[in-house]
């Protein structure tokens, strides 16, 4: 199928320091301070080490890291941290590539288990635990997961108990299913830990609260009534003694309470300047935030070191002979770069989405922006953008071990050892699809009480309300009505390729889909009694449950779109000409993947015809030819040198073995000592007779 477009010039070219500069963001100092860092032999994964000496090497590692002074950026200045929590959160993302047992076990260390005293403690917890904490002279685990609830957290099972005779809580899991799993630092060098469990005094149970409980002796020695199981090899992250904990009435003093949002007095009187407990629940949980937009960040750096490693192989390996005579290089092949060019595209995206969630991220900690308001569009935020990264990476790190051959399945090139590591990222800080069910929720809840007598028409244009209002400045906007066929498929392409239409017709997705599951709750309860409660409340949930997967395709819309915005909002900021080309071509790319993705819904739904369709994939296949030439820019401009890659196909060595080859064939040629191949003797036979 041709499609007729007005040629634009394929001269442009990118300046890399400047889309570098792009990517580094606003912690350009932080990233490469710990790029530097990570390019040091000493943290560097050893593909194949036995778990035992990864595990022993990996808390050395920790060791460097403070010796470096690597850690203690978002830490009070007082107690010799900087309060830089973006830089903190932006140089801990780039420790993905030295190690990602490293890097994860550090986030245990600093981002989990410190940063939980940090925020929900108070200031005597601070100057108790935190400077032994940042030394590593206190070792800990973060023990809120619970084998029997998992992303479940307001239903954990285990207690603290509060005794006002001994002014004590005491620690107890009551059934298997409340065993703390799956804790970094629980099977061997934890020697505390910030436990969750429902805070019971009085008879009341206040819900989740986080206690400091002592775990371990200095030795290594269990405590008494505390119980630790190794969880043993897992399908990547080796580095980590993952454990289980278990508590056996465990008693603790008053004061191990992290009493920021909930206090016990020593009479056994609960206190909470957050009245509700819900909120007060998701205020606690909301603190912990970082985790998640650590996760965003990591898996773009991963994504970015697969397809630099990819295309850089791909642009030197050869295979099957040309039209020129010679073999053709991988990249050439229009199948090659459909399976890379697409999710570099991709990257980009995630890459300055990333950068949009920690500037939220840093405005919400560092104080500057912090309200309530702000933590739940953060927390909103964090939610949709995790799952889609993290899902990213592993679709890239599979298409990339693929597309490399026998070479991408050798460990010494790297995408092995990060697919095993990253697999878990989709599930741990949450399992992606639970997140993306509560963006689902969020994006519902703004206009809930307006379906009580709204039609159709009135719930749309609150979803378009809640849209293009309350998460306007994530970059989000109102939206008018859907674009309509043209018939032509040329200006088809044409009125797709400007931002507004982008914008308009990824907009009009979400709206759409939130609206006809608002509508759907609605009609669930419309012949129910009112004044049945239970009743309503069954047919809600079956209701709910039967639109949860259309919930979480808008929730997935939503966060594209975002990613969308945050690109097309940094390439409108880079000032160099031939630089701000292949971005938008490299963003329009993005954009219509998106569309071409999911366009069964557009035609179903009427939003495009089956020609516009077809010219949707026509135009990617056209600004995917415009880009072969400029893929090794784009990925030079991560800014990945070949310490921090450590892929040998990604040194240059393929493209020498190949220019060793043609200049052997070449000279063997010229001195007339080249066989003729059997082949070009039959073709010879066949013209002479």
């Amino acid at each position: 199928m041709s499609v007729t477009i007005t040629p634009q010039s394929t001269s442009a070219r990118i300046d890399i320091e400047r889309v570098g500069d792009a990517l580094l963001g606003r912690w350009k100092k932080e990233r490469l301070e710990s790029r530097r860092l990570a390019e040091d032999p000493r943290l560097h994964t050893i593909p194949g080490q036995p778990m035992a000496e990864h595990r022993e090497r990996v808390l050395e590692q920790l060791g460097i890291l403070v010796e470096e002074g690597a850690i203690q950026r978002a830490y009070p200045t007082d107690l010799g941290g900087s309060d830089n929590h973006g830089g903190n959160i932006a140089a801990f993302q780039e420790l993905v590539l030295a190690d990602p047992s490293l890097q994860i076990k550090s986030g245990v260390q600093w981002g989990l288990f410190g940063a939980a005293i940090l925020h929900l403690g108070t200031r005597k917890h601070h100057e108790r635990w935190l400077p032994d904490v940042m030394s590593l002279k206190l070792p800990g685990a973060f023990a809120m997961t619970e084998i029997g609830h998992g992303s479940d957290v307001a239903s954990i099972g285990t207690t603290a108990t509060y005794d006002p005779e001994t002014e004590e809580f005491e620690i107890h899991t009551p059934f298997t299913g409340a065993w703390k799993e799956f804790l970094g630092n629980a099977a061997l060098h934890g020697q505390a830990a910030v436990v969750f469990a429902q805070l019971i005094t009085r008879g009341v149970n206040h819900g989740v609260h986080a206690f400091f409980v002592p775990i371990r002796t200095p030795d290594g020695e269990m405590l008494p009534g505390v119980g630790s199981e190794d969880d043993g090899v897992k399908g990547g992250l080796n580095g980590i003694d993952n454990g289980r904990l278990h508590f056996d009435h465990v008693r603790i003093p008053r004061e191990n309470l992290l009493n920021r949002y909930g206090d016990v007095a020593a009479d056994g009187t609960y206190s909470s300047a957050i009245e509700s407990p819900g909120r007060r629940f998701f205020t606690m949980i909301g603190t912990l935030v970082q985790g998640r937009v650590s996760l965003d960040g990591s898996s773009v750096r991963a994504m970015q070191a697969a397809l630099a490693i990819a295309i850089r192989y791909g642009s030197e390996r050869r295979q099957f002979p040309g039209a020129s005579g010679r073999e053709t290089v991988l990249l050439d092949y229009g199948l090659h770069q459909r399976r890379l060019l697409p999710r570099l595209a991709q990257s980009y995206a995630m890459a300055f989405a990333d950068e949009r969630l920690l500037t939220v991220f840093d405005e919400v900690f560092s104080g500057a922006r912090d309200t309530p308001e702000n933590r739940e569009d953060l927390e909103t935020l964090a939610a949709a953008l995790k799952p889609l990264s993290t899902w990213a990476a592993l679709d890239t790190l599979q298409e990339v071990r693929e597309a490399c051959g026998g070479a991408g399945f050798m460990a010494k090139n790297r995408v092995t050892g990060l697919r095993a590591d990253l697999d878990i990222y989709v599930t741990f800080e949450g399992d992606n699809n639970v997140l993306l069910q509560l963006v689902g929720k969020r994006l519902l809840t703004d206009y809930a009480e307006q379906f009580k007598g709204a039609d159709r028409a009135a719930l749309i244009k609150a979803a378009a309300s809640q849209l293009g209002g309350r998460v306007s400045r994530f970059g989000l906007r109102q939206v008018g009505q859907s674009i309509f066929d043209l018939g032509q498929m040329a200006r088809s392409v044409e009125s797709l390729r400007s931002p507004e239409a982008q914008r308009e017709l990824l907009a009009d997705r979400v709206q759409t889909m939130i609206s006809e599951i608002a509508m759907a709750l609605r009609e669930a309860t419309k012949n129910t009694p009112k004044d049945d409660k239970r009743a309503r409340a069954i047919a809600a949930e079956d209701a709910f449950n039967a639109q949860q997967h259309k919930l979480i395709a808008a929730a997935r819309a939503h966060a594209e779109l975002l990613q969308w915005e945050a690109f097309t909002e940094a390439v409108e900021q880079i000032d160099d000409e031939g630089s701000r080309q292949v971005l938008t071509w490299l963003r329009d790319l993005f954009g219509f993947g998106l569309i071409e993705s999911n366009a069964s819904w557009y035609l179903v739904n009427g939003r495009i015809s089956g020609q516009r369709a077809e010219a949707v994939t026509a135009y990617i296949d056209r600004l995917i030819g415009r880009l072969r030439p400029h893929a090794l820019d784009l990925v030079e401009a991560f800014g990945l040198s070949p310490e921090l890659l450590r892929a040998e196909i990604a040194t240059g060595i393929e493209g020498e073995r190949q220019e060793e080859a043609h200049a052997y064939v070449e000279a063997q040629r010229a001195a007339g000592t080249w066989p003729m191949h059997e082949k070009d003797l039959y073709r010879a036979k066949k013209k002479a007779d």
